[in-house]
């Protein structure tokens, strides 16, 4: 790509956590790993890069802008100020669905032999920016349990999504970390194309070579010139 191609890269990274009291969360075991490897080779490539990470062990590229989170909200927050002025967003985070509804002052005591918790859903972040969404490319992640194209396909059509990377939690193999994952990309017209037990860097050049290539393909016609 020429130096007049250089885009605007917002990524989302590794998970967020919701307060249960005012010493334990509700998370999940992501990593982060690829979206900080997405992270590195966009910078790589010359891109100007935001990285809205959770809370993770992982040195972000110097180049990159990092804005750290917690919640959920909070990652709806940055994304949506940041989403004004890119032109791609990769949400490779694995944001909690749902939050405790109330935030219990202090550490809850251990006084019951069970205890019930009412939980809310967050917002759904890429379903939200679809909505503003005109020109810019967006990239989301499903990670299923079964049926996984179809599910995913329903994901990319709910959220104006130009392309989805799915992939199945098959027993006894992480999504997370430095495991080899194997799954689809599934793309705009729903065509799917499959990979399979690839390190994580290379998926990352692959999902950058992509973005790169439907940039191309949805610009080429304003002469080079994005809008975003």
């Amino acid at each position: 790509m020429t130096s007049q191609t250089r885009l605007k890269i917002v990524i989302t990274a590794g998970p967020t956590r919701e307060p249960l009291d005012s010493v334990r969360f509700i998370s999940n075991y992501s990593t982060g790993t690829i979206g900080y490897l997405l992270a590195a080779e966009a910078v790589r490539r010359g891109h100007q890069v935001v990285l809205i990470s959770g809370p993770v062990s992982l040195k972000a590229p110097e180049k990159a802008m990092v804005v750290k989170v917690e919640s959920a909200r909070q990652m709806y927050s940055a994304v949506k100020k940041h989403f004004k002025l890119c032109h791609c967003l990769i949400m490779s985070a694995a944001v909690s669905d749902y939050r405790p509804k109330k935030i219990i002052p202090g550490k809850l005591k251990k006084t019951k032999k069970s205890l019930s918790l009412e939980l809310v859903r967050n917002p759904d972040i890429l379903k939200q920016l679809a909505k503003i969404k005109k020109d810019r490319i967006t990239v989301g992640f499903a990670l299923e349990a079964s049926n996984l194209i179809p599910n995913a396909c329903r994901k990319l059509r709910e959220k104006n999504l130009d392309l989805i990377v799915a992939n199945k939690k098959t027993k006894g193999l992480s999504p997370f970390g430095k495991e080899k994952p194997s799954g689809f990309f599934i793309d705009g017209g729903l065509k799917a194309e499959r990979f399979t037990k690839i390190q994580k860097k290379a998926l990352a050049g692959l999902i950058i070579d992509k973005i790169e290539k439907l940039w191309y393909t949805h610009n080429e016609s304003k002469g080079g010139k994005v809008t975003a």
